[in-house]
């Protein structure tokens, strides 16, 4: 697909065009690739139903030191490239960086780094994402660790960041030769930022000012991330607020982005309230987590039955290295922290691995079990690999379906 524009805005201003002509909306469905497995699935499932398809890496799970995934900006282009290649999918993907930001990589807020530092390691991020071919640059300033604790960082100080790392990486693209990108601004996260109708509109208001006063007029987001109702526990989409939001950026020429669609329970409102796209990632951690799950029943089944010789204990291995690497505590309710993981209800704890597989599927430990668990069930007929990755294409195409982005590629191409 050749264009001058940013492959974002072209998919974008199609889908709008189609509206005119056809009547039907449509939102781009973002997929957080926390794992090989959903990388995969993401590009069969993108294949079958005819769609585009975009990638949200966060700085946690693809950076310059590898993320938990193993993967630098430069890897994760590669194997994008190359699985959709394995694959014979040949319509557009996004490639795009989600939350990228001061203190949102984990490191950065565990070590409790200074600003100065936090805010450099972010532009390297971006160069390097830049330099690897990135379709999209999520900038996200909307959290500071140096902030007392009960207080929401000033708006004005969130716009300046934006201004000033969205100012860093043009001029790192532009120095360089590398082609336009896309940029992506805000957050719907519990810890502020423009959750607050007032408050997103001075940071629109802000925004617009300050990329003019460093003469970037040109450049603006077509994504804004909107507070539409869901977060990390819930799955109510609110339409209501999501078309208000829509009515605020629309004159700006951008769409309302929303993030913690998993397990949504009224995906096919988005389209019909204006989203431009909608971000899934633990969701297709669990889809994962629960068919290795249901494979290692059947091992133990045949195992009971003489027909595998050692067991895979792959739920084991999981919980363990879950456990281990600590991860978990991230997302513990207040009244929860300080507590083991043990020491929590069994709906929690469950509820805790399922969505924290994602930080250690690449542990070697992690690996070598599943390898076990998929050459036990083959000895047996099975193809794991395959169910597994059938699971979590399930799982995907209700959003593809409810978004109404089957066939879209026959527009693009």
């Amino acid at each position: 697909m050749k264009t001058t524009q940013p492959k974002t805005e072209y998919i974008l201003k199609k889908i709008a065009e189609l509206k005119e002509k056809q009547h039907i909306s449509r939102t781009l469905l973002a997929v957080c690739p926390n794992s090989m497995s959903v990388i995969k699935a993401a590009f069969r499932a993108a294949k079958r139903n005819n769609a585009p398809i975009k990638f949200a890496a966060t700085l946690n799970q693809v950076d310059c030191d590898g993320g938990y995934t193993g993967m630098t900006q430069s890897v994760f282009t590669d194997v994008l490239r190359m699985e959709s290649q394995a694959v014979d999918y040949t319509g557009p993907y996004i490639v795009a960086v989600d939350h990228g930001g001061p203190w949102l990589k984990d490191i950065q807020s565990t070590e409790k780094w200074d600003t100065d530092r936090a805010m450099a390691a972010v532009k390297k991020s971006f160069e390097a994402a830049i330099a690897a071919g990135y379709d999209l640059i999520h900038v996200d300033p909307t959290v500071d660790i140096h902030v007392p604790k009960g207080e929401i960082i000033d708006i004005h100080l969130v716009v300046k960041r934006t201004v000033e790392l969205i100012l860093h990486t043009e001029t790192f693209r532009r120095a360089n030769g590398y082609p336009p990108i896309s940029y992506e601004v805000g957050t719907e996260e519990v810890h502020g930022g423009l959750a607050d109708e007032k408050v997103f509109d001075t940071f629109l208001v802000e925004l617009k000012a300050g990329l003019k006063a460093v003469g970037l007029e040109d450049v603006w987001p077509c994504f804004i991330v909107g507070k539409v109702g869901t977060d990390l526990h819930t799955t109510t989409f609110d339409p209501q607020v999501a078309r208000e939001l829509t009515a605020k950026v629309a004159p700006y020429g951008s769409y309302i982005k929303g993030h913690y669609t998993d397990g949504v329970s009224n995906p096919q409102d988005y389209p019909l309230s204006g989203m431009g796209a909608a971000n899934v990632g633990p969701e297709f951690t669990i889809s994962e987590y629960d068919a290795l799950a249901e494979l290692e029943e059947i091992e133990k089944q045949l195992h009971a039955k003489g027909r595998v010789a050692v067991c895979s204990n792959m739920q084991r291995v999981l919980w363990r290295l879950v456990d281990e690497s600590n991860r978990w505590r991230k997302w513990l309710l207040e009244p929860e922290k300080g507590h083991k993981l043990d020491e929590l209800t069994d709906e929690r704890r469950l509820w805790l691995i399922r969505t924290s597989c994602r930080y250690i599927w690449q542990k070697p430990e992690a690996l070598a079990a599943r390898s076990q668990l998929y050459e036990n069930l083959k000895r047996n007929g099975f193809e794991a690999e395959e169910i597994v990755l059938m699971r979590i294409e399930h799982d995907m195409d209700k959003y593809f379906n409810a978004f109404n982005l089957v066939n879209l590629n026959n527009y693009l191409l």
